[in-house]
């Protein structure tokens, strides 16, 4: 389990624009360890966790994007049937509010990262440690 730092951007919902962040994240050497992009209303929310935080910031502001930061858990976990239920319920039982959760599995078996965003992050590491 390991505290980590998400990266949120909004931008608008049109052709190009996730091109241009990753583009631009590439430029910087900086290499997108998870991502969530979705699009509400005509704008664009994406949240990222990236190899080195402290080089993101200058990637996006040289592209002219705004971004934003929070804490956030990059945890592994079974790729199982039940592993996230497991992993909601056991926050949930800490009253803990998930704002946000990512991953991917393989459909394969073994692990995989999930990421969790929470107001608490410390908290949740207790109640899941």
């Amino acid at each position: 389990m390991a505290k980590t730092t998400q990266i949120t951007v909004t931008a608008a919902s049109k052709p190009g624009v996730l091109a241009e962040i990753c583009d631009a994240l590439a430029k910087a050497g900086v290499h997108i360890v998870a991502i969530c992009a979705v699009e509400s209303a005509g704008r664009g929310k994406m949240r990222l966790v990236v190899s080195d935080p402290a080089r993101d910031k200058a990637a996006p502001a040289a592209a002219k994007i705004r971004r934003g930061e929070e804490p956030a858990l990059l945890l592994p976990m079974d790729d199982r049937p039940g592993a996230l239920a497991d992993l909601a319920s056991r926050l949930a039982a800490a009253k803990i509010n998930i704002k946000c959760v990512y991953y991917a599995s393989t459909a394969g078996g073994g692990r995989v990262q999930v990421v969790v965003a929470v107001a608490n992050p410390d908290k949740a590491e207790r109640a899941l440690g």
